[in-house]
């Protein structure tokens, strides 16, 4: 069943809140294409003379030399419908979501991921076994896989409509003109920006309050994280709580796999808290993606739309939901697998997208994470979390609580030596702690631009 936890205390109870599947469905005709009427406007508009055209201000340096090229936007808008093409497989389904998305019910064999070489012709795996986990006795025991149940509630926006997508097929957030149009870099729409990712770098703009284990050789991670929707302070800024797997230096041959909830103007064009999932296997050079922006992650499941935002979300002094996510390799086909809530695969990373992950990981983060534009030359006021710092505690602070790793013998066990680290911490912050509830579990997030974070 999926679960979504309302927490009441860390220390004490805990009320399960479960959630429903949908029923049936009707489907959706495409809308007609909004970049398509503004082009041909443009063409009609250009059409008697293509020749540059210059502000009639001659004291406006910058107008004077603006042109218009059509040969430009021509091939940009090829550019985009060859994109959205790719990215857009055909939909036997489309369902309305409230908040605006509209969710094709696509082929499982036809989604993106079989685009690839190596996987044409396939279709998606059987699930495998999974981690052997702790029980109360102390006995390890297999995780079974198990079916959402009626009566359950929830958990994605576009699961409100009382539809899901049918057998056989997988539902993917569509991509429109307007997502892309809005990106920064259309090429790069989808994908974080080439960087060096160094947690103690503080000199790329992203900032992080994380927890994390290195030095040993790790097959998978586990958390639950409690989901709110922070203030991002302009299109160009996210903000977002994920786990990540790592190998490689942090250089040129990075590999990750991340797994969380985003809150990202850019990419989704709203404030919602979205589940997101990430890969790269070059420090997000030329590789990897969001979600299934391009060929790589192979959705299994019929019921959890990548990208889509999540319903409910905690308040400040109010209701606290939380996700659980993990993130564990497969030991016989040596593939990355993904589960959200309790016993619900998502979907997989094939081993051959990545060199050093097709082994291990050697060192696995939870926590936070914002981009910093710095505008107008102060720090952003892109929330993290919550917006509120570690110290507020149950309630107030974000958390990740529950944190587990999996042995070279796909057992979960409880992290060891986690340790915390906060690269900027008078604006983001984190306080770690354990105990016979939670576990190994933290505080962290912040308000950004403050008194303390000028």
């Amino acid at each position: 069943m999926l679960i979504l936890c309302r927490i009441r205390c860390p220390h004490f109870d805990h009320r399960i809140r479960r959630l429903n599947p949908c029923s049936s469905m009707a489907s959706c005709s495409r809308k007609t294409s909004p970049i398509i009427h503004a082009f041909v406007i443009f063409l009609l508009v250009c059409s008697s003379s293509i020749s540059p055209v210059y502000s009639s201000e001659p004291h406006n340096l910058h107008a004077r030399n603006r042109t218009f090229r059509p040969d430009k936007e021509l091939q940009k808008l090829k550019f985009i419908r060859q994109r959205l093409n790719k990215i857009n497989k055909p939909a036997v389904k489309t369902i309305q979501s409230p908040d605006g998305d509209t969710i094709d019910c696509v082929l499982s064999h036809h989604q993106p991921a079989f685009d690839l070489p190596q996987l044409k012709g396939q279709r998606p795996l059987d699930p495998p076994e999974g981690p052997r986990v702790y029980e109360r006795d102390g006995v390890m025991m297999t995780a079974e896989v198990e079916e959402e149940e009626e009566g359950e509630e929830h958990v994605q926006l576009w699961r409100m409509s009382g539809e899901t997508c049918p057998e056989g097929t997988i539902p993917i957030r569509r991509t429109t003109e307007q997502d892309l149009l809005r990106a920064s870099s259309v090429r790069r729409f989808g994908r974080k920006p080439g960087r060096r990712v160094r947690r103690d770098s503080t000199s790329n703009g992203h900032e992080h309050a994380v927890g994390y284990v290195s030095g040993g050789e790790y097959y998978g991670a586990k958390g639950s994280i409690n989901v709110w929707a922070p203030h991002v302070s302009n299109p160009y800024e996210f903000s977002l709580s994920q786990l990540w797997v790592i190998s490689g230096s942090f250089a040129h041959d990075l590999n990750t796999i991340e797994a969380g909830w985003q809150v990202s103007p850019e990419l989704y064009g709203d404030n919602y808290p979205r589940f997101f999932t990430y890969w790269t296997n070059d420090a997000y050079e030329a590789t990897g993606c969001y979600n299934l922006m391009c060929s790589g992650f192979v959705q299994t499941n019929n019921r959890i739309a990548i990208g889509a935002a999540i319903s409910p979300i905690s308040s400040y002094h109010g209701g606290q939901f939380d996700i659980t996510l993990l993130i564990w390799k497969d030991p016989k086909h040596g593939n990355w697998w993904l589960e959200f809530g309790s016993g619900i695969l998502v979907g997989y990373w094939p081993s051959f997208l990545f060199t050093h992950l097709r082994d291990h990981a050697t060192m696995v983060q939870f926590g936070g994470e914002i981009v910093n534009t710095r505008p107008g030359g102060s720090h952003t006021s892109t929330a993290m979390g919550s917006g509120h710092f570690a110290g507020e505690g149950f309630g107030k602070a974000s958390y990740f609580r529950n944190l587990e790793v999996v042995d070279w013998d796909n057992n979960l066990i409880p992290l060891p030596n986690l340790r915390v680290l906060a690269d900027h911490p008078n604006c983001y912050d984190i306080r770690g702690g354990v105990n016979g509830v939670w576990g190994h579990y933290f505080y962290y997030g912040g308000p950004g631009r403050s008194v303390r974070c000028p």
